[in-house]
């Protein structure tokens, strides 16, 4: 095996890329999930739903693969509105915690002027190692 593409059962399907890569070394590379749901609408309006939706979707690919929340070691925030994340620091914090409990492997934040969804206010990517 050199690459296995990973895509969620019932998710309607990638077009032009991955959302997930998992290497013969067991890293899982997560492309960036976006607060859309497994049929791509955008269920849970505002930042909050958004980022909860974002961390599900990862989930939901590690879990494909064959991991577990405590296998993800890095996520990238990609977020349109510093304002609205300092703002929320008490929700993002309940939130994250509600689907990834107390699981805090590296990250990083990075503010863009915007994401190729125009209705998407974040984008995480993600890597794991499935042991």
């Amino acid at each position: 095996m050199t690459h296995k593409t990973i895509h969620p059962n019932g998710w309607l399907p990638a077009k032009g890329y991955a959302n997930g890569m998992l290497t013969k070394d067991g890293t899982l590379h997560i492309g960036g999930q976006i607060g859309w749901d497994a049929n791509k609408i955008f269920v849970e309006g505002g930042f909050i739903g958004q980022m909860s939706q974002c961390l599900r979707n990862i989930v939901s690919i590690v879990e494909e693969a064959g991991g577990q929340i405590s296998d993800i070691t890095r996520l990238t925030w990609f977020v349109t509105d510093k304002s609205e994340y300092i703002a929320n620091q008490a929700e993002v914090g309940r939130a994250y915690r509600d689907v990834l409990g107390k699981h805090f492997p590296a990250m990083s934040l990075i503010i863009v002027s915007g994401l190729v969804e125009d209705e998407a206010l974040i984008e995480i990517e993600a890597t794991a190692h499935l042991g």
